[in-house]
């Protein structure tokens, strides 16, 4: 379902992205090329003044739910992957390359470039650098927290990418049907 918000503004999608028909989009959310919306996301920037922005490539898995406060912004850059179930609130920045796992809360933070964060993650309130890994279920809630991060390894990189591969390729496969 693609629907305005109160004030009127319908969601931007560009014609090669995938939405899932159960998927629901409302308001001022712009999604880029090649993005695959999966079945039961929510993506809602109907608070007043509130926006989202997904970038090209992306994949928003199913039952992914990125919503922010009013006056506050999501915004998702190229290439990054939301994994099954997640919560992205705003306000919210997420790098390019990042991957976030199933039932992540990831609240009022800004994620550099090439970010995992596994699974039944919760993050608020920090900045994460680029090239680090969130193990699962660990909380991050301050700068010792974030301090303590590992950087990436190649394995991560690889397992990243792959997703990455696989969701570009269901956006082609839908899209031809």
């Amino acid at each position: 379902m693609i629907k305005a918000n109160p004030s009127g503004v319908y969601p931007q999608i560009h014609s090669s992205s995938y939405m899932h028909e159960t998927a629901i989009i409302i308001g001022n959310v712009k999604i880029g090329e090649n993005v695959f919306i999966g079945p039961g996301a929510v993506i809602r920037a109907d608070e007043r003044n509130s926006k989202i922005i997904i970038g090209d490539n992306c994949n928003v898995q199913d039952r992914v739910i990125i919503h922010c406060l009013e006056e506050t912004t999501v915004i998702i850059h190229q290439e990054t992957s939301l994994a099954h179930g997640c919560i992205i609130h705003g306000p919210t920045e997420i790098g390019q390359n990042c991957f976030i796992g199933f039932a992540s809360v990831v609240f009022d933070v800004s994620l550099g470039s090439r970010v995992v964060v596994k699974h039944q993650c919760c993050i608020e309130k920090v900045v994460i650098p680029s090239n680090k890994l969130i193990e699962s279920g660990q909380c991050l809630r301050n700068a010792t927290d974030v301090g303590r991060l590992e950087n990436l390894s190649q394995c991560d990189k690889d397992f990243m990418d792959k997703v990455l591969k696989a969701n570009l390729e269901l956006v082609s496969g839908y899209k031809q049907e």
